[in-house]
């Protein structure tokens, strides 16, 4: 890219997503910091810290490079991502009995987290030679094949969560890429099918099925599988609307909340900034969703508007879940809140998302 272009694009930079992330990582920032306060002395603050920071180059690339270019790679790409999903298994590092990451000195590096980004992109290459009309059913199935496979590995570690998340990726997908409804229905119905195969042919793991269990009835076990959803529902209710304030949350400094600084993230804003402070992050969130939507329809070809609504499906899925669960709405799977739990491979795979999608906006003109 020459400085004439490198100008133009910067003046076609949707400053309004990138505020809007900036108010959303800084109060993740912020609900680390209290989360963690306690614990290794607030060594995990600075590594959140570590990671935005790393993440902000990372962001520029991403928007930066023409991304019609990654389609002319997507098979290279496609092959890098079974090769890291495959590699967990030789050097992953297992913990809390899944085995799902690497460790690299300070950083611990999980595949899968990438592999949600890499997929919609080769993905996206794949649906935009359909020029956005998908009505073969063997356009479908290869579709699914294109995720069933890193699904399949991801789903072994095990990571319920991820695995899921690749199936709104898809599901989102198909979705703008015009497939007929008929085959959409029927992605569903194998997908229930799919659900109650799981739970007949006991394919889960204990804790997983637990988590499920208690899903539909959190009182079931109250101090062991659903103790976390029940600290957590007693952690949002007490910040009541205005919330307790800001690094004077009990549960959470207490360490009732299990992973609050993590998994239960939202627990620890809900009991220390109360309805308010959820409202506004979820007001955030709604906008940042409504501009990468935008974004798509503002696209000038199928590849980019592809692109843009993988980036919605895997960003609204997270939050949605993640949310979801801390309220009781939906089972605890693990997935990361976006921009907000702590964590390095999360971040720098949503900042790759954030950068995709101002590449797509800056590129928006024929």
């Amino acid at each position: 890219m020459d400085l004439k272009d490198f100008s133009k694009n910067l003046r076609r930079i949707d400053f309004i997503l990138i505020m809007v992330l900036i108010l959303i990582l800084t109060i993740g920032f912020l609900m680390v910091k209290s989360a963690t306060n306690t614990i290794n002395g607030g060594l995990e603050t600075s590594k959140q810290i570590r990671w935005i920071l790393i993440g902000i180059p990372i962001l520029i690339l991403f928007s930066l490079v023409d991304y019609h270019r990654l389609k002319n790679y997507s098979v290279f790409l496609y092959l890098v991502n079974l090769g890291f999903l495959i590699s967990v298994y030789i050097f992953g590092q297992s913990a809390l009995g899944a085995q799902r990451r690497i460790p690299l000195g300070s950083f611990v590096f999980q595949p899968s987290e990438f592999a949600k980004i890499i997929l919609i992109i080769t993905l996206a290459a794949f649906l935009s030679e359909r020029k956005g009309k998908i009505t073969k059913i063997s356009d479908v199935l290869l579709a699914g094949l294109h995720i069933a496979v890193p699904w399949i590995l991801i789903f072994h570690q095990p990571d319920l969560g991820t695995a899921m998340v690749l199936i709104a990726i898809l599901f989102g997908m198909l979705l703008v890429a015009g497939t007929e409804s008929k085959y959409l229905i029927g992605l569903i119905f194998i997908g229930i099918i799919g659900i109650v195969l799981i739970f007949n042919f006991n394919v889960l793991k204990d804790y997983q099925m637990k988590r499920l269990l208690v899903f539909v009835n959190p009182d079931m076990d109250p101090l062991g599988a659903g103790y976390n959803l029940l600290q957590s529902k007693i952690a949002i209710g007490s910040g009541r609307f205005w919330g307790k304030g800001l690094f004077s949350g009990t549960q959470s400094r207490l360490n009732f909340i299990p992973e609050h600084h993590t998994d239960f993230i939202f627990s620890v804003l809900g009991e220390e900034l109360g309805f308010a402070g959820a409202f506004s992050l979820v007001v955030l969130y709604f906008v940042l969703i409504t501009r990468g939507l935008r974004i798509g329809s503002l696209s000038k070809d199928i590849f980019g508007t592809l692109i843009a609504a993988g980036i919605v499906s895997m960003l609204l899925f997270q939050i949605f879940v993640n949310i979801g669960m801390t309220v009781g709405l939906m089972p605890i799977t693990g997935i990361p809140l976006p921009f907000v739990s702590y964590g390095g491979s999360s971040m720098f795979a949503n900042m790759m998302g954030i950068g995709l999608l101002l590449n797509v906006y800056m590129r928006r003109f024929k």
